[in-house]
């Protein structure tokens, strides 16, 4: 999992606290007759074909971010290429369609449906009489009994990420036939469909040593369009090849080469002709961009004639010119090598012009998570002051309008636009607002330029190695080594945001009048004249001010994410919230400060998902006290939850009114937004480069790939349409 991204179902969210009967939760959208789930912000762009105009045969050369430690999606350490290699191989009886709703798979199943309710619910699955494994034995009964025993929790041996759904599973048993497979729930499962896919065959889910051991190197048995041929760790590729064995639409690729390339690397391998489909970010976005734009010929393209013919040139000139030949031979050395890159540039912008950008929006969103544990955002009233004073439609601007992409906030925690249980919820938290905000900082007891304790020495703040305090107490970034070792050159995106000079006399003066008493950050008696430009001074309380530390990855990937905290540092500076940007290693980021605490502010992306009442329950769920005397908070990062919003999910999950349970979801949401404890900003990006040529693949947006349609066009062929993104809102 990344520091912005996580993996499809076996992620998180965050929870925030609400206060019953402090905020009035408006009537929902979905009470009415118009639908509030909407349609998707933006559409897939794959460069749709029909089968017909494509090759058959070619190999596909996607970049990935790793080669996986597992192929077991059940497992801890699965990530994304874990799952993109279980879409290809493996039988799902649901996927996501371009709404991101779950569709039955035809290839797998001719009918699911809920067959009865009393006295338990019962599933049938019909299974296609086609559907066999890769070693010929049928799909059946027997392979779906063996997942439920692996994944029900109740076998302690086998080491799984996640039992949700599958621990309220009370039998699974063949029906009247061997293509029909009866499960019946000892609770309802309003989230059925989210079961069996994938489906992992009997031999791996069978034993606890099969299920920890037998699918993490290698997959020997599989059911899909292709089949797992080799897994190269040395050279970081996993190689999956056209299966003889599919009944479905045969494969139009021979094989797909899933590559481990590093994202700043991407853009020269596609260059070189290592890759074919490649994940990028906006500045390789931009150069083959640029490089698809007709180039005259008096164009910036030059070849090695030119390079010798100037360098010829710019030699006579130096010895003509230089007294110093020493200086003057440096400075050709120099100039050779300066024009060396650029002609090296200008050749891979060359090779660039036969890729195109295909772009979308992923099927997640970027939010700034408030950790509720300690510090001021522990108070209700200052975690929704910091919601208040944000801006969302500008932020969402600010990264996705320079890409053409439908620069529209994210208004749910559980859902996106087009998905089933999506409504823009966040009335319920309202918009930016900054005399509201000012208000419920006020009402908290924070004061415009209230006394600041001196501290009796200089001590280093709470915050980011290599940030001094000053007298103040304020944290300062000193431009020194963060804990990547490489010295913060960023310049003012990533320095702390610091209050004005006339705030630091207060601090000086404050304890003359700490014996007055009177109101919590009172500074003087009544009728005292306030300080010249107070309204710009820092927010005080009990001595100390209103500082958060904010937590931001300081990889090469991350720029984005600086770029969004400098503008919310921005915008809390107007209300009188000072922030500390920490920058900190991608590899420590999760799991050393937001898993742990330790963190006041931070951005991060969680995906979305079809089925809310599961998935995100851990997210939300209200942290309670272990057995050791620690807190236990699933996956709730924030810290903060209530027994309502519980209440509310576990309504949700068990309810087979499916209009219901999205009306109960939706009002989980409301109280979420509410709360503060998390705000979604907007949905992120997804930019792919791909090779003109490749069809039926690049930017899926909400929905599953379908790997036996990809390929390439034949000679002459024309794709169905251009690139497009399809179903777009105007930003």
């Amino acid at each position: 999992m990344s520091q912005h991204g996580v993996g499809p179902r076996a992620v998180m969210r965050s929870v925030a606290f609400l206060t019953a009967g402090v905020l009035a939760v408006p009537a929902l959208a979905g009470c009415g007759s118009d639908d509030p789930s909407g349609k998707p912000l933006a559409g897939q762009d794959i460069q749709p074909a029909p089968r017909d105009r494509i090759t058959d045969g070619g190999t596909l050369r996607w970049a990935v971010d790793s080669v996986p430690d597992t192929m077991n999606t059940f497992q801890s350490d699965a990530d994304a290429t874990t799952a993109r290699v279980a879409q290809a191989v493996l039988p799902s009886m649901f996927r996501m369609d371009a709404s991101g709703r779950p569709e039955r798979n035809p290839d797998y199943l001719e009918s699911a449906e809920v067959v009865d309710t009393e006295p338990k619910q019962v599933v049938l699955y019909k299974l296609n009489q086609q559907a066999v494994w890769s070693d010929g034995r049928e799909i059946g009964a027997a392979d779906f009994a063996a997942q439920w025993r692996a994944l029900s929790g109740k076998n302690t041996a086998y080491w799984t990420a996640r039992n949700a759904g599958y621990d309220r599973i009370q039998k699974v048993e063949r029906g009247d036939n061997a293509l029909e497979v009866r499960v019946t729930f000892s609770r309802p499962y309003a989230d059925w469909r989210s079961l069996f896919s994938p489906l992992y065959p009997k031999d791996v889910m069978g034993t606890p040593d099969s299920f920890n051991d037998g699918a993490r190197k290698k997959l020997k048995v599989t059911a899909g369009p292709f089949t797992v041929k080799e897994v190269d760790r040395k050279d970081e590729e996993i190689t999956l090849a056209r299966s003889p064995r599919w009944w479905g639409k045969p494969a139009k690729l021979s094989e797909i080469v899933l590559r481990t390339v590093p994202r700043d690397k991407r853009a020269a391998e596609l260059a070189a002709g290592d890759l074919d489909l490649a994940e990028i970010d906006p500045t390789a976005a931009r150069r083959i961009t640029v490089a698809a734009r007709p180039q005259s010929s008096a164009g910036p393209l030059m070849g090695p004639g030119a390079d010798r013919s100037a360098a010829d040139s710019l030699e006579s000139w130096a010895r003509a010119n230089g007294s110093d030949e020493d200086a003057a031979d440096e400075e050709i050395a120099a100039r050779k090598k300066l024009r060396k890159a650029a002609v090296k540039y200008a050749r891979q912008q060359q090779a660039l012009s036969g890729f195109e950008v295909r772009k979308s929006l992923e099927p997640a969103y970027t939010q700034l998570a408030l950790n509720g544990a300690d510090g001021p955002l522990t108070d209700e009233r200052v975690r929704r002051a910091v919601a208040r004073a944000l801006d969302r439609k500008e932020l969402a601007r600010v990264v996705l309008r320079p890409l053409g992409l439908p620069a529209v906030p994210v208004g749910s925690h559980l859902a996106l636009s087009g998905q089933a249980a999506y409504a823009d919820n966040s009335g319920a938290l309202g918009g930016q607002d900054t005399k509201e905000a000012q208000a419920l900082l006020a009402d908290a007891g924070w004061v415009r330029g209230g006394p600041i304790k001196e501290e009796k020495k200089k001590e280093k703040a709470a915050g980011p190695e290599g940030d001094e305090a000053d007298d103040t107490g304020k944290a300062h970034d000193t431009g020194k080594a963060d804990d990547t070792g490489k010295a913060d050159d960023s310049g003012g995106d990533d320095k702390a945001r610091r209050g004005p000079d006339p705030a630091e006399h207060l601090a000086r003066d404050g304890k003359k009048y700490a014996h007055q008493g009177g109101a919590p950050g009172a500074y003087a008696p009544r009728g005292t004249a306030a300080p010249a430009n107070q309204e710009a001074a820092p927010l005080a309380k009990n001595g100390k001010p209103l500082t958060l530390r904010f937590v931001l990855p300081s990889g090469p990937g991350s720029q984005t994410l600086r770029t969004v905290a400098d503008r919310i540092s921005r915008m809390l500076e107007r209300v009188g919230i000072t922030t500390e940007i920490s920058r900190v290693s991608d590899e420590s980021y999760f799991k050393d400060h937001i898993a742990s605490g330790q963190y006041d502010l931070a951005l991060y992306s969680w995906p979305a998902t079809a089925f809310p009442a599961t998935d995100a329950r851990p997210v939300y769920a209200k942290p309670v006290p272990a057995a050791d005397g620690s807190l236990n908070v699933e996956q709730n990062y924030t810290r903060v939850g209530t027994d309502q919003v519980d209440q509310l999910f576990d309504e949700a999950v068990a309810t087979l009114d499916e209009g219901e349970s999205r009306s109960l979801l939706r009002k989980a949401d409301s109280r979420i937004w509410a709360a503060a404890g998390s705000i979604p900003l907007f949905q992120r990006p997804q930019l792919l480069a791909a090779r003109k040529n490749l069809v039926n693949t690049g930017a899926f947006g909400l929905g599953t790939p379908v790997y036996e349609d990809m390929g390439f066009l034949k000679k002459g062929a024309k794709p169905a349409s251009g690139p497009s993104v399809k179903g777009s809102k105007t930003p």
